[in-house]
């Protein structure tokens, strides 16, 4: 078991020829992942490392190969129009890891997301990963560009805000010997498609998930939603890490939606909520791994 995607996740990258796109689908195939379209206009009929079909639409990619998923490494002025694109498809999972789409093209994505089927992860995320059941975890699903080679098969989920929290979460695990059930990057901006409380909920769901570390930062209210939601319907141990605490506040920091407003926007107000919740809060980025198993008691 896992959340959103396994090793039969068949997945299509829009923007597959573009040097980044590439690098990551590279990547993506060397994990075992299932990429079986590219989607680039005006270069359909073509092969991605002689292997993978290019197509000109993701309509045309998924009637062909049946994609279910989609990684989205399409520039910022086009990147909305390819979610749409990829709904209007009928794409199950839009992961969006384009960082620096316009808010105002993110509030019509929103919008027209409403009521679809489709599930939109990010944008400006690192993507998510499910590690494989092969030797050394090969074989999973790595959606995005999180380092593959640090995931280990196992029953933490992780969520965050931050991709490089993300990464630094999940190689302390594997260091310490215990492997992840799915990690979600679900992006910093202000207007996200999936947010904390969607994942926790999937992750209290999911039999395989036995703990959870959550990630968040400074600006919004997410975090504190996701944890006043864990007090009363989650029995899975969870730990915390919110980033920020060293920012002064009313001013934007990292991610576009990282700055604090209201009063419970500030990192110590939420690390006082969260534990107030019932959830283990790290002090540092390097105690994440540590601070769950403390709380999960192993």
């Amino acid at each position: 078991m896992s959340i959103l995607v396994d090793e039969n996740t068949k997945l299509l990258v829009q923007g597959i020829t573009g040097s980044f796109g590439a690098r990551h689908a590279s990547l993506s195939l060397a994990y075992g992942t299932k990429l079986v379209a590219g989607v680039t206009p005006g270069k359909g009929g073509q092969k991605f490392e002689d292997t993978v079909p290019i197509f000109d639409t993701v309509s045309q990619a998924v009637n062909e190969t049946g994609a279910t998923a989609s990684a989205i490494f399409v520039p910022p002025p086009f990147a909305a129009d390819a979610i749409l694109e990829a709904a209007d498809a009928g794409v199950e999972l839009i992961v969006a890891i384009t960082e620096g789409i316009p808010v105002m093209d993110m509030m019509r994505v929103k919008d027209a997301l409403r009521g679809s089927k489709s599930r939109l992860i990010g944008p400006n995320c690192p993507g998510l990963v499910t590690p494989g059941r092969g030797e050394k975890s090969h074989g999973g699903c790595r959606i995005g560009i999180a380092p593959g080679y640090i995931h280990k098969r196992g029953n933490v989920g992780v969520v965050s805000r931050s991709g490089t929290l993300t990464y630094e979460a999940v190689w302390q695990l594997t260091q310490l010997g215990y492997g992840q059930s799915t990690c979600v990057g679900i992006g910093g901006d202000p207007i996200n498609g999936t947010n904390h409380l969607d994942v926790l909920e999937m992750f209290n769901n999911d039999p395989e998930t036995e703990a959870i570390i959550m990630i968040g930062e400074i600006g919004g209210s997410a975090e504190v939603d996701a944890a006043r939601w864990a007090k009363e319907n989650c029995k899975k141990p969870i730990a915390g890490f919110i980033a920020g605490a060293t920012a002064p506040p009313g001013r934007r920091m990292g991610h576009a939606g990282a700055i604090v407003g209201g009063e419970e926007d500030t990192a110590q107000a939420k690390k006082r909520i969260l534990a107030e919740c019932g959830i283990a809060v790290a002090e540092t980025p390097s105690d994440m791994a540590k601070t769950l198993l403390e709380r999960w008691g192993k």
